[in-house]
């Protein structure tokens, strides 16, 4: 972790990857990590909201939407919030949100998906409450590693005392690439997150393809964790 503490990614170099279409990020199938594990997340429950950080366009939230669930996902890039909507063919609105300056919302017209174009930081509980489920699936290893203290107290107020934290991590030898995405241990989650919540390890795989030797990786190491809120 020490070789990538100082690695920081303005919101500009973001908007800018979704501009020129630098988008590897973007999986155009539903995370099978998220179809294997879906049952432990949901535990029996039905029309639960779900909250994607860092949404980009991704196929995950149309798939949730179709299964009776709710969908509120925060990305930057007005394009691939777009996009989403254009590539499902899904007819939305777009507005203005009075509780974060300079915000928009694109709320499709069914009420199911509703994602905010906006900094994530600026992004709270006041908006839109709290949310029983949460996919996280390329946001905490995409941030700024500074970042990880605030990005975990903003997760952790908006679960609400029965939210399921679905959480997707990669391992790799950080000495051969600087990120993003970041490395993101069991010991950094543990850090970030042990302390409030219970974190049941679910499922590992291993992710290196063809692209990942681009990087310098010789391995990459893709997993799932589960995280529940301590009982007070």
């Amino acid at each position: 972790m020490a070789a990538q503490a100082n690695r920081v990614m303005a919101l500009s170099e973001w908007e800018d990857r979704w501009q020129t279409g630098r988008t590897g990020f973007h999986q155009p199938q539903v995370h099978k990590l998220l179809e294997n594990n879906l049952d432990k997340v949901l535990c029996g429950r039905n029309e639960v909201r779900f909250f994607f950080p860092l949404c980009g366009k991704a196929v995950d939230m149309k798939w949730l939407a179709d299964k009776g669930h709710s969908v509120v996902g925060v990305e930057i890039s007005e394009k691939a919030i777009k996009q989403f909507f254009e590539e499902h063919k899904l007819t939305y609105s777009e507005e203005s949100v009075p509780a974060i300056p300079g915000a928009k919302v694109f709320k499709s017209s069914n009420g199911k998906i509703s994602l905010y174009q906006c900094d994530l930081y600026k992004f709270s509980s006041n908006v839109v409450g709290q949310f029983g489920g949460i996919w996280d699936r390329g946001s905490l290893v995409a941030i700024n590693p500074c970042d990880r203290e605030k990005y975990a107290t903003l997760i952790l107020s908006l679960m609400d005392k029965n939210c399921r934290y679905l959480l997707d991590t990669l391992l790799y030898n950080p000495e051969l690439y600087k990120g993003p995405p970041f490395l993101v241990s069991d010991e950094d989650v543990k850090n970030l997150f042990g302390k409030t919540c219970d974190i049941a390890f679910l499922q590992s795989e291993d992710a290196f393809m063809d692209r990942h030797k681009d990087w310098g990786l010789d391995y990459l190491t893709e997993k799932v964790h589960l995280l529940t809120l301590k009982a007070n």
